[in-house]
């Protein structure tokens, strides 16, 4: 792996110079201590490369918090970690990052110098505070992307993540790092093991493309069970990464298209969000024909957002991957259940960003979103007087006195100057059936039940406004009043059947997350794609790629 010195002339000058500082101090100390590093010279030592400089905050707490004490040697030795530390930053490209831009310094001559030094205690001491300056400045700079993300804020933002980004304190992660037992296997360990997991997803994907990818499924390729076809070949080397290679059913080398095959198609399209049927079709075949290189970079761009999100979602959460159309709830960290959510269309798409729930409300009003109000139902209104009472509609003011819609100035409607809420009552045709779920946020997205219930049965479930509809709304609002005394599913039920919209306070506020994962892996690398229903992953690659 080719090192890159940054030994420039300008830098010489400044280690010398830092030699000259150092050495004073150096001889105002018994010949036998470590030395200490100078606040002067790790200031100094990381503001000479631009990307030590952007981390120099972390460089002069971390030192400044250990009295500034050497934190990679003891007894003038090099503790293990540095060795561990150099080999890490040669295996960045496993977590899609360029080990280029972490390899600033010449680690192997320095330690070669630093070894082949005889008596020398100057020259000793001062190599110490060069070499540790260099660690250090060259862990803050790698880990900052590793457990941070390679982009910005800013960037993340223009990626539409909205998420509260990871705050990690990476002072405190080098120290948890030197601290660690060297008698143990160092270990790089990510916040998450779904980042884990993807890490191994990508190391198996790139296996598949150094052997020339998959092979491409004819567009109009069509096979029917008991069928002999030059298309099963095909198709089993396509699934032997899903299924892996020591399946019976890859292990079988008939052309015949048998029905353990056609299981092994339905279930890989029902972990890949497609339309089920055990056969192949237009849709499968798109799925299955998109190249290794384009998933290679699809993976590595999900390992980025696993690096956004905050370093720990706390033991108790609600999540929703939009683009799987998947809410899961967790309990003191383990999944306590899932279901199936509709989330926006694109044209209405669901934000990504995380917020705190507060409380049910059960049997709830729908307010008509302002949106909505002048563009769907303003011009029906105009055309149908009664279309709001057909539909169990209502104007009330803002104290809630309800106007009869005759009587209201409809040209104000969805802006600002509308001073009346247009609501349908709770009941059975309630867009939000009967319960709504309330993270309090500038965007008035929640989440809710909904009267279609057919539509949980697509495949893709992009038809909302934006908001969130759960397919067990009852089950998810017993779950989280289980805490909340009197509100079991029996008084849930009862107060629905009255009609009358009932607030609930939950115990403890609950994390939600609305996340955008269009890769997810379990625990041995075995990956499932979901279509980029938003186009976010296209602006994310954009962006990503053209740092590396």
């Amino acid at each position: 792996m080719k090192k890159i010195s940054l030994t420039t002339q300008g830098l010489t000058l400044f280690v010398v110079l830092l030699f000259i500082l150092s050495a004073s101090s150096c001889s105002k100390r018994k010949s036998g201590e470590q030395p200490l590093m100078d606040s002067t010279y790790i200031v100094q030592y990381m503001s000479a490369e631009p990307r030590f400089k952007d981390e120099l905050y972390w460089g002069k707490l971390f030192y400044k918090e250990r009295a500034y004490e050497l934190a990679w040697f003891k007894g003038h030795e090099l503790v293990p970690q540095a060795e561990a530390f150099i080999d890490e930053l040669s295996r960045a490209g496993e977590d899609g990052l360029d080990p280029k831009d972490y390899q600033l310094v010449d680690f192997e001559k320095l330690f070669k110098d630093f070894k082949g030094i005889k008596r020398d205690l100057e020259k000793r001491d001062s190599l110490e505070l060069e070499i540790d300056a260099a660690l250090t400045a060259s862990y803050l700079n790698w880990s900052s992307d590793y457990y941070r993300g390679l982009l910005g804020p800013s960037e993340a933002r223009k990626a539409d993540w909205d998420i509260k980004l990871n705050k990690m304190n990476l002072s405190n992660t080098l120290t948890r790092f030197l601290n660690e037992d060297a008698k143990d296997d160092v270990d790089f360990r990510p916040n998450h093991p779904e980042y884990a997991n993807l890490k191994k997803a990508l190391a198996n994907f790139r296996e598949v493309q150094k052997a020339g990818g998959w092979p491409k499924i004819p567009a109009n390729a069509a096979v029917r069970e008991g069928q002999s076809s030059p298309i099963v070949p095909l198709l089993k080397n396509r699934l032997s990464n899903f299924l892996g290679k020591d399946s019976t059913v890859i292990q079988d080398k008939s052309e015949t298209f048998s029905s353990d095959l056609k299981a092994a198609l339905k279930k890989f399209q029902e972990t890949s969000g497609l339309t089920a049927t055990g056969s192949l079709n237009a849709e499968t075949i798109r799925f299955m024909n998109v190249p290794v290189e384009d998933r290679i970079r699809q993976i590595i761009i999900n390992m980025e957002r696993w690096r956004w999100i905050p370093e720990s979602f706390g033991s108790d959460y609600l999540i929703v991957n939009i683009p799987e159309f998947k809410l899961r709830v967790y309990e003191q960290g383990k999944e306590a259940m899932n279901m199936k959510v509709i989330v926006g269309k694109e044209l209405h798409s669901t934000p990504i960003f995380n917020d705190k729930m507060e409380h049910i409300v059960i049997a709830p009003y729908w307010n008509i979103p302002p949106g909505i109000l002048k563009d769907e139902i303003v011009p029906a209104v105009t055309a149908n007087p009664g279309y709001l009472a057909a539909r169990d509609m209502e104007v009330i003011t803002s104290d809630g006195t309800v106007v009869d819609p005759g009587s209201v100035d409809w040209s104000a409607a969805g802006t600002s100057g509308f001073k009346y809420t247009v609501r349908r009552r709770p009941g059975p045709n309630n867009d939000l059936g009967n319960v709504k779920f309330i993270f309090p946020n500038s965007r008035n997205i929640y989440l809710h039940d909904t009267p279609a219930d057919q539509l949980f049965n697509a495949s893709k479930r992009d038809f909302s406004h934006g908001c969130v509809r759960v397919e067990k709304p009852i089950d998810l609002a017993v779950y989280l009043l289980r805490d909340v005394q009197g509100w079991n599913k029996s008084k849930i039920m009862d107060q629905i059947a009255t009609g009358q919209e009932k607030y609930v306070p939950l115990k403890a506020k609950l994390p939600v997350y609305l996340v955008y994962f269009t890769a997810s892996a379990d625990a041995d690398g075995h990956v499932r794609f979901f279509d980029d229903v938003y186009g976010h992953d296209k602006k994310l690659k954009s962006l990503y790629f053209s740092k590396l």
